[in-house]
């Protein structure tokens, strides 16, 4: 039977490698992107797959997209989160976000949350979140200042993320879906461009010779969008499943957060 697979960062990496893996199995692939560069080079890599263009960082374009895949497949077999961005330096987007939070905490929260009943329609849906889970614990949610106003420092941003997308995926209540927080540890995904030389070569040589192939990180993933765990929430470590619990009171105080945080752009 034809699936419906949604994957944002669906242009890149892990992303388009497993929208060509299903593409080529005839399922019906959405893959969102921010970029045209990016649409193009799947058109050409992946014909029969979908590219929809959306800023991902941007509540308003998320909900709007989140309404549109709605409208246009009121079944959605599986979603894919995986886009991500590295910034060196603070950015902050039109809506007044910092760059890493939206992308990586509201835009995977709000995907999730409005592509719920799409998703209950499907006979086996999931939800996979590619995210840290499982690897390096570093990170904390800074509740004096969220969007790092005061200092910002990538690889910090980007723990918060990982611990915020733990704590939002155990308030997800889908009454079928599952929800898979996936690690996929060191993968060759060009980590090393966002980088100046000579941190850039360093990181290049690393990759080369540490990081696991893209095509050889989408099999155990697959796996898991072929056959969802009977659980609704579970953390994998590059295809092994690992223990994992999250605050429930931590949780319901930072989706409480975010709803607020999104709250003026819902109009």
């Amino acid at each position: 039977m034809r699936r419906t697979i949604v994957i944002t960062g669906g242009t890149s990496g892990i992303g388009k490698e497993l929208a060509r893996h299903y593409a080529e199995r005839g399922d019906l692939v959405v893959a969102v992107g921010s970029r045209e560069a990016g649409g193009e080079r799947l058109r050409r890599d992946v014909p029969s797959a979908r590219f929809v263009r959306a800023d991902l960082s941007s509540v308003r374009q998320t909900r709007d997209l989140v309404e549109r895949l709605r409208d246009e497949h009121p079944v959605i077999d599986a979603l894919v989160l995986g886009a991500f961005r590295y910034n060196l330096a603070r950015v902050e987007t039109e809506e007044g976000f910092e760059h890493t939070f939206a992308l990586s905490v509201i835009n995977r929260w709000l995907m999730a949350e409005g592509l719920r009943e799409p998703l209950e329609r499907a006979p086996a849906p999931v939800i996979v979140n590619l995210c840290g889970v499982g690897g390096i614990r570093a990170g904390r949610i800074h509740w004096d200042d969220l969007q790092f106003t005061r200092d910002y420092r990538p690889f910090t941003a980007t723990m918060q993320g990982t611990r915020a997308g733990e704590l939002l995926a155990s308030t997800y209540s889908g009454e079928r879906t599952s929800y898979v927080l996936y690690n996929p540890l060191f993968v060759a995904t060009g980590l090393f461009e966002p980088f100046r030389q000579p941190v850039r070569g360093f990181v290049w040589v690393m990759s080369a010779l540490f990081a696991q192939p893209v095509a050889r990180a989408v099999p155990p993933i697959a796996a898991l969008i072929d056959r969802p765990p009977a659980g609704p929430l579970t953390a994998y470590r590059r295809g092994r499943p690992i223990a994992f619990t999250a605050d429930r009171d931590q949780a319901l105080r930072f989706e409480k957060a975010v709803r607020a945080m999104v709250a003026p752009f819902s109009g």
